[in-house]
């Protein structure tokens, strides 16, 4: 009975989510108290089944012996569960606000909760089959929320997501294949692949591998499939907030974490042409995403660029593939989400309250929303890694790593991640100038109406600022628990 509470958690947002646009509510209130109560009521069963984590796998389904759909939860999962449950109150929140003038918030919010659902299936996920299927499931239900607007930009946006989702699913059920085939389908740090039986086709397995990796690897926007991301910042600000810091991407780099750690096994990757090819790709994609920032204009789309960058900091720490490489990667995945949805709230506060979306529209309005741009400010010093906040803890995780690792690549990836800390410099802190030191004689009655938003909006903002800052300072606790994870326990 232990293990039903996992069901449970899965199946109690997407029933409840599936009704929404027909249910009989009076008024806004009433859907807003029926969408948070079932979001809150989500979130603190999945809190309980942590702290009284289930020991047995439930079994949902077996198509064949090996082929078998089952949840169980173990570190790394509760690790991206809890994450999730932290996160989606405060994103229900802040969306109850921001979409209150948007056309079709019943489906909206229908979508919204039953994503929740499906994320969290993918935590629990006590198999590849069965990460594979919520993964797509994922894809299906997000593109909906992409093309909410159904303006130009966003059917446009939701298609290439679609395609690339697409490409990626078939790269990662070909890669699937070769698990099924050489090994078991079950998640077991250390993989679980029989090289016996691979015999000579060692160089076929890691073909699977790269393709299992590059295939989940679709939503973490690595380079060359990075386009997507930016264009996807037509959707609502709820949508890309989630997208860009904890549904879609995260849910990309914890599969490549189930991928590399507990199917194929870094005894028999590391070396490997394979772990070199995506260390290279991962290093460029690190640049690569911060240079493109450097260039954008368009706010969200700065944001989202960064987002790219800030992935592959997740990637590089798994694809070091060692106990250290990974700590550092589950401590950049934790804080990176509370940095970056701290950030593209604060965006959506200023185009909820102003309609402006580009940087130079932006002069004056931190003396306007001090609460915003101070919010925004701290957020972003952290995400360019000032000592005392939490993006400092996990890029000198991952540097740590790389220096232990020991390899040419390694080195050069720590030369990426400096560089990209001062390109995040570049397109973070111009936003800031310009809001709070708009120049000499600026003229604030151009600026007149522009305010802080309400609290709904607010109050996430503060306490994901509070948790940065917790974080940056007492941060040991569960940098021991990522190690425990690492480390198998």
């Amino acid at each position: 009975m232990n293990a039903i509470i996992m069901l449970v958690v899965v199946l109690l947002p997407i029933l409840a989510g599936i009704p929404i646009p027909v249910l009989p509510f009076k008024n806004r209130k009433q859907l807003m108290c029926y969408v948070e109560g079932v979001t809150i009521l989500t979130s603190v069963l999945v809190l309980v089944m942590l702290l009284n984590r289930p020991t047995d796998s439930l079994v949902l389904f077996q198509f064949t012996e090996e082929m078998i759909l089952e949840f169980h939860l173990d570190g790394l999962g509760m690790v991206f569960a809890g994450m999730v449950a932290v996160l989606w109150p405060l994103a229900i929140l802040y969306s109850f606000e921001y979409m209150k003038h948007e056309k079709h918030e019943e489906v909206f919010f229908m979508f919204y909760t039953i994503t929740y659902g499906i994320t969290l299936g993918v935590a629990l996920s006590g198999d590849i089959v069965t990460m594979y299927v919520f993964f797509e499931m994922l894809s299906l239900v997000t593109l909906p929320l992409i093309m909410h607007t159904l303006t130009r930009e966003a059917i446009h946006a939701s298609r290439t997501y679609f395609y690339y989702m697409i490409g990626g699913a078939a790269c990662a059920f070909m890669g699937m294949i070769f698990v099924l085939n050489y090994g078991g389908s079950a998640f077991v740090m250390g993989g679980t692949l029989d090289l016996a039986k691979a015999g000579e086709n060692v160089n076929l397995l890691l073909v699977g591998y790269v393709m299992c990796f590059c295939g989940f690897g679709v939503k973490t926007a690595m380079w060359p499939c990075s386009s997507w991301l930016p264009k996807a910042g037509v959707a609502p600000t709820p949508v890309t907030a989630l997208l860009h810091a904890v549904a879609v991407v995260k849910t990309g780099a914890f599969a490549t974490m189930r991928v590399t750690y507990y199917t194929f096994g870094t005894e028999f990757l590391k070396g490997t042409w394979a772990q070199e090819f995506l260390m290279i790709l991962i290093i460029f994609t690190i640049v690569y995403g911060c240079s493109r920032g450097v260039k954008e204009t368009h706010l969200k789309r700065r944001l989202a660029w960064s987002t790219v960058s800030n992935l592959s900091y997740i990637l590089f720490g798994v694809i070091l593939m060692t106990p250290a490489g990974l700590v550092g990667a589950l401590s950049h995945m934790i804080f990176h989400a509370a940095m970056k949805i701290c950030l593209f709230f604060c965006a959506g506060a200023v185009i909820y309250k102003t309609g402006r979306n580009y940087v130079y529209e932006l002069d004056g309005f931190g003396r306007k929303m001090p609460c915003v741009f101070t919010c925004f400010t701290l957020s972003g010093l952290a995400l360019m890694g000032l000592p005392g906040m939490c993006g400092f803890i996990s890029k000198w995780n991952l540097a740590q790593a790389a220096v232990e690792s020991g390899t040419v690549l390694s080195y050069v990836g720590i030369v990426a991640l400096l560089i990209s800390a001062l390109l995040t410099a570049l397109y973070i802190m111009p936003v800031s100038v310009r809001a709070f030191f708009p120049g000499k004689g600026f003229d604030y009655e151009k600026i007149s109406d522009v305010e802080d938003p309400n609290w709904m909006i607010c109050v996430p903002l503060v306490l994901l600022v509070i948790v940065i800052f917790y974080f940056g300072l007492h941060s040991q606790p569960i940098i021991d628990a990522f190690a425990a994870v690492a480390s198998g326990m």
